[in-house]
């Protein structure tokens, strides 16, 4: 049987084309998804295996490249390494936000407010997402809990007379350490 002439690709068949290799890459789309189905050594293989995606899919014999094939499963016996349908994903196409074009006769303020009102869909968004960011920044908080502090107390005169008194029983001879705690007591007192 003679191939399917198509406006699109030299193999003939629907979603085969040739590689720079020269085996056969097969894609096949439905439902707005592409799906990148396999690379076969032959053009004819490679239509078999376009046509497995078919049956598989659902789709209307029209779309098949041999639709003599009564089954899907005469149609999978004709591809015997079989065939993996893997997701080909596109790159959303992302609108561009309009920006700000202040006029020589304006303020920021005004050129915001403007661009406020021509645009409120920007603008909510933008709020949208602070909103979002403020409420898991929230949640967070709220997830580790408050954070602990632990008061320390004021020493009192008897510790530090303890601590002076073991540092004399330790057997401290300096003189200049001496006058260092005498100076510290008095200025204590003077408090």
């Amino acid at each position: 049987m003679a191939p399917k002439k198509t406006p699109k690709g030299k193999s003939g068949f629907f979603g085969v084309r040739q590689k720079p290799s020269g085996n056969w890459g097969v894609e096949f789309s439905d439902a707005g998804r592409r799906w990148w189905i396999g690379t076969y050594p032959s053009a004819h293989e490679a239509a078999c295996a376009y046509d497995v995606a078919v049956w598989r899919a659902g789709r209307p014999r029209v779309h098949l490249n041999f639709p003599e094939i009564e089954s899907r499963v005469e149609t999978e016996m004709l591809v015997p390494q079989g065939i993996k349908m893997k997701e080909i994903t596109t790159k959303k196409k992302t609108t561009k936000k309009p920006s700000v074009v202040v006029n020589a006769d304006e303020t920021d303020e005004e050129a915001m407010a403007r661009f406020a009102r021509e645009h409120p869909v920007y603008v909510q968004a933008e709020l949208e997402h602070y909103w979002k960011r403020e409420a898991e920044q929230k949640k967070k908080e709220d997830e580790a809990g408050p954070s602990t502090v632990i008061p320390i107390e004021s020493s009192s005169e008897e510790d530090w007379a303890d601590f002076s008194e073991e540092e004399e029983e330790e057997g401290c001879d300096d003189p200049e350490k001496d006058e260092f705690w005498e100076q510290f007591r008095s200025s204590d007192d003077e408090e």
